[in-house]
């Protein structure tokens, strides 16, 4: 049996979750909490294999106790769970080593597949979230890259056309903008690229791949 605790501040779901795994054959549900401020504690006292973490509750988070969770050497394999889809908390669990993220709206059948597949040294993400976390991870590895520069797709088009010798003019002919709005957009591009000079940018755009 695959021994579970869960820590989650909504009395309705941890008894609903409960009553669902009793007539389990392979998950046992060692212990239910409302709040995870001794989580760490807990995890140790009922060692087990998989938990089950509410990412928001009063006192101490569900991110806050995952990092706790992960200090204490634990074995234990963590899968968040949430009511919202919010990017920055996704990314955090993961970061902490989070072994999934799952929506609390998920279907009970879905929870169980994802305490079966994190036991056996996979990961599980609520397939509405997978897409959102792939996009996610891309922007915050392109971010780190010392090569990383915050154009607007604008800005890249006004560059991609400097870049291809196009005057002021014919830049806002093709892009069908005004020449004082060009003007604008290579103000932006001269002070994120630290800049003087087109020729300067140009050199910029191709050693960095920017387009």
């Amino acid at each position: 049996m695959i021994r579970i605790i869960l820590f989650d501040d909504n009395k309705g779901f941890r008894k609903s979750l409960t009553d669902f795994f009793k007539t389990s054959d392979d998950i046992y549900v060692a212990a239910g909490f409302d709040n995870a401020n001794n989580a760490a504690s807990h995890v140790k006292e009922y060692n087990p294999d998989v938990v089950l973490m509410d990412i928001q509750m009063p006192g101490k988070t569900g991110l806050e106790a995952l990092e706790e969770i992960q200090k204490s050497a634990s074995s234990a394999k963590v899968l968040m769970l949430t009511s919202f889809d919010d990017d920055d908390k996704i990314f955090a669990a993961l970061c902490n080593r989070a072994y999934g993220y799952l929506l609390k709206s998920s279907s009970a059948d879905e929870i169980h597949q994802a305490i079966l597949d994190v036991h056996h040294g996979g990961r599980y993400l609520t397939p509405s979230l997978a897409a959102k976390v792939y996009k996610l991870m891309q922007s915050h590895v392109a971010q780190a890259q010392t090569g990383y520069v915050a154009l607007t797709d604008r800005q890249k088009a006004v560059l991609q056309a400097m870049v291809e010798g196009l005057s002021r003019k014919m830049i806002a002919d093709k892009l069908s903008i005004h020449i004082d709005t060009v003007g604008d957009h290579i103000k932006e591009i001269y002070r994120k690229l630290h800049v003087n000079s087109a020729p300067e940018a140009v050199r910029e755009a191709i050693q960095k791949k920017i387009i």
